[in-house]
């Protein structure tokens, strides 16, 4: 049986990467983002960043919920303040929800020392698994910065799940938030409106890495059927989303290249 064609769904500027790597493997991929990233425009969320930057060094942590977040938190003088906290005298962290934000970090100017993330045998990346390999770095007391994304008209600390910071405060830690880009939904063009609609029932395969994007989609085809439409998802609160919006086949697997592309090759 021959491969499916594979969407990557991702934001523009990971979805081409993604699309390369799938390729070079022979795999048949092909960009339609789901999420647009961008720089937050509102003057207090602006203020805040900068604010956030300025007093990197009073927290214990910075956990940066995903590779946007790290790209858009950590310019070049708030990595730099950072790129040698394997030193002692450095005490704040960097937490990554999984190995390619860590790679992004250190993309970024990190070192490799002052991150962490979770197992690389984790059955999952996310917070869960992150909080596993953390949780004994907080004692009563510490900070920890989170940084994520936020929505049209969110306030200045962004949104999103809030796990980790409930079991941060649990544990005696006082959480700051702040948010590092916007996500909104993508301005297709009227081909990549028709190629979303026939892929939704002519067995190509959609990679989902955010239940934002799933929403995104319904948004732009409200009449569109998904019960043909076939969807592999790289987390299991992500494929229950994609269930939910009536995908009639949903696989999943972990984020990792070698993990997506196996389960691509795979397919049934």
């Amino acid at each position: 049986m021959p491969v499916p064609r594979t969407l990557v769904t991702r934001p523009e500027s990971e979805a081409a990467p993604w699309v390369a790597a799938l390729q070079a493997r022979g795999l048949r991929a092909q960009a339609l983002p789901l999420i647009a990233i961008a720089a937050p425009t509102d003057a207090a969320a602006q203020q805040a960043l900068h604010t956030a930057r300025q007093h990197i060094a009073r927290y214990d942590a910075v956990m940066v919920v995903s590779g946007n977040a790290a790209q858009h938190f950590f310019d070049q003088k708030t990595a730099l303040a950072l790129s040698g906290c394997a030193q002692a005298a450095i005490k704040t962290r960097v937490w990554a929800p999984g190995p390619g934000t860590a790679r992004t970090l250190q993309a970024l100017g990190l070192d490799a020392a002052c991150i962490d993330q979770p197992a690389a045998d984790a059955v999952q990346f996310d917070s869960e698994a992150l909080w596993a390999q953390v949780q004994g770095q907080i004692t009563p007391g510490a900070r920890v910065l989170i940084v994520r994304g936020a929505q049209a008209g969110d306030a200045p600390a962004g949104s999103g799940r809030d796990w980790l910071a409930q079991q941060l405060r649990t544990a005696g830690a006082a959480v700051d938030w702040v948010a590092a880009y916007t996500r909104a939904a993508p301005q297709w063009t009227p081909a990549q409106h028709a190629l979303a609609q026939q892929a939704a029932s002519d067995g190509t395969l959609w990679l989902l890495s955010s239940s934002q994007a799933i929403a995104h989609l319904r948004a732009a085809l409200p009449a569109q059927s998904w019960q043909a439409a076939r969807a592999l998802a790289t987390h299991p609160r992500i494929a229950q989303a994609a269930r939910s919006a009536g995908f009639g086949s949903v696989q999943e697997c972990r984020p990792t290249l070698e993990d997506v592309a196996a389960s691509i090759e795979s397919a049934p």
